[in-house]
């Protein structure tokens, strides 16, 4: 029995509009994975499909050899977390009432959390550095602090899969680096899967070990990092021309691109001062 996603087929529409278009994938565990591509190429519509918030039209999706359909909501909640793009909450809940939601999935009917969740919150907001602001309300915290406050939430969830949409987004790159060190982590020392969607093609080049680009709906191209990461494949998936080069202090493939225009000139005459 195969572990992982088995994505077979896929097709997802808006009304009359395909935004999925036939994908078939295989995302086997214990790897980080990077969707990338342009706006509106299927990004999010493909996590949320993995979540199951949304159904495909056509085609389906198995995890663990099993339809993903057939998990309750229940059990889904314990092999899967998402850090969403965006979260909103109007209730006034403080920063520790909103990860400790995360544990909720492992809670009985009707019961508190438990020393052992408690110590889970606990540990995870140390390491997301929010364990200063445990009794903030959730209402009066910035884009930035929401959003280290809910990649906690997913990783006091503790699943063996994590999604991340956009989910540094907002976030500075000290805590980008903290945050996806965390899931980074998770895979390589624990054999978790961590699926990201990136708009940030040097961020999913860094931290990722394959990469998968969209165009239109459909995957353009999948493998490793340093196999799919090219200049051809980024004129074909961005029509943009770029340089791709390896960094050896990052350790890491990066991607520059070549200014177009005015912008091209505005170093010029500046480069023996530098």
């Amino acid at each position: 029995m195969n572990s992982g996603f088995e994505l077979d087929g896929l097709a997802f529409f808006f009304a009359d509009k395909r935004v999925i278009d036939d994908v078939s994938l295989y995302l086997e565990p214990g790897k980080f994975y990077g969707v990338v591509g342009p706006n509106g190429c299927g990004k999010t519509t493909m996590v949320e499909l993995l979540c199951r918030f949304r159904e495909p039209r056509r085609g389906g999706i198995r995890y663990n050899g099993r339809a993903l359909a057939a998990y309750s909501k229940k059990q889904l909640a314990r092999e899967i977390a998402l850090v969403p793009q965006n979260f909103y909450i109007n209730f006034p809940f403080t920063v520790c009432d909103v990860v400790m939601m995360g544990r909720y999935p492992y809670m009985p009917r009707f019961s508190g959390p438990s020393r052992r969740d408690s110590e889970i919150v606990s540990s995870v907001m140390e390491k997301a550095d929010i364990d200063g602001m445990a009794g903030r309300f959730i209402t009066e915290l910035s884009g930035g602090e929401r959003q280290r406050v809910v990649f906690a939430r997913a990783l006091a969830q503790d699943t063996p899969v994590l999604i991340l949409d956009e989910a540094t987004s907002n976030l500075d790159i000290g805590h980008v680096v903290r945050l996806l060190g965390l899931a980074a982590l998770r895979v390589h020392a624990e054999g978790k899967t961590v699926i990201g969607v990136f708009q940030d093609i040097n961020q999913a080049a860094a931290w990722c070990d394959q990469l998968i680009f969209m165009s239109g709906g459909r995957i353009a191209a999948f493998g490793k990092t340093s196999k799919v990461l090219t200049a051809e494949t980024m004129r074909t998936v961005f029509g943009v021309n770029a340089k791709v080069y390896f960094e050896s202090f990052s350790d890491s493939f990066q991607v520059a691109y070549k200014p177009e225009g005015a912008k091209s000139q505005r170093f010029k005459g500046l480069e023996g001062n530098a």
